[in-house]
């Protein structure tokens, strides 16, 4: 979003300065995605409300908020209302780049403030949103450390502020593994459980089926450690069983002739005694 500020030589109210984009809340900052782990409520939404922020909570905060700009590119001006509107438009589109996002806070024109949630919660948000757009990213993802800005060099593109570094087909393709590798898809086959009796769901993501693999390998090896100290041989099994497969005809022929002498004086000695 650097692009986004035009001069940076000095400060102009038109250009996206640094202190206009925010990650982490402030020191007095209490709750939602601005706050890690350690600055979280009881019950809080960016909490509970998704088992992808659940399993992903850490001391990282999964917000950026984008303060107001005005940019001209291509011949048309560009602002925070219409880069909102076109990063939701997106969203709705099921853009792979946007899977991560949990929700949008914005304002379409300045008056209303309005939210696109993932999960459908809300719809709109205080009137701080009339001046800065918030995104919300499911904390798994920033756990995860995926790169969350091809949404936004997608936009920049869009708008001549970037040049596009690849054709539409290779965009697409790109699109295509990631989606695959993290979150499946129709050309990806079976779906696995990838933890077994965990929380996370059942999926065909590449991801997914690693983790399974890497479950049931473990799970096998712990078999064969178990198993490496157990003693399978059974001697007098094995001494009863080669005894019940030898008739008298059977062992009188094993005996050399020289012997048989030897052996009939012995057992008539012992059945004597």
């Amino acid at each position: 979003l650097a692009h986004l500020n035009v001069d940076k030589t000095r400060v102009r109210d038109v250009d996206l300065e640094p202190a206009e984009v925010g990650i982490v809340g402030d020191p007095a900052h209490r709750g939602g995605y601005h706050c890690g782990s350690d600055r979280v409520v009881s019950n809080d939404y960016s909490v509970v409300e998704s088992s992808r922020d659940r399993n992903g909570l850490t001391l990282d905060a999964a917000a950026l908020d984008v303060g107001e700009f005005r940019v001209t590119s291509g011949g048309r001006t560009h602002d925070l209302r219409s880069f909102s509107t076109w990063c939701v438009g997106q969203c709705t589109a099921g853009a792979a780049d946007t899977r991560d996002l949990r929700e949008i806070i914005y304002s379409p024109d300045g008056r209303v403030v309005r939210r696109w949630d993932r999960l459908g919660r809300r719809t709109s948000g205080d009137n701080s949103h009339l001046w800065h757009t918030h995104f919300s990213f499911f904390r798994d993802s920033i756990k995860a450390g995926r790169d969350q800005t091809p949404l936004f060099r997608r936009y920049l593109t869009s708008i001549g502020l970037l040049e596009d570094e690849m054709s539409e087909q290779a965009e697409r393709e790109i699109h295509s593994v990631y989606t695959g590798m993290f979150f499946g898809g129709s050309s990806m086959g079976r779906s696995v459980d990838p933890d077994g009796s965990g929380s996370q769901k059942a999926s065909n993501s590449l991801v997914a089926k690693l983790d399974y693999t890497m479950l049931r390998i473990d799970a096998l090896t712990s078999q064969l450690t178990a198993l490496a100290g157990r003693d399978f041989t059974d001697e007098p099994a094995i001494v009863q069983g080669v005894l019940a497969s030898l008739t008298p005809e059977k062992i009188a022929a094993a005996i050399p002739p020289t012997m048989a002498r030897q052996v009939a004086d012995e057992l008539a000695r012992r059945l004597a005694a």
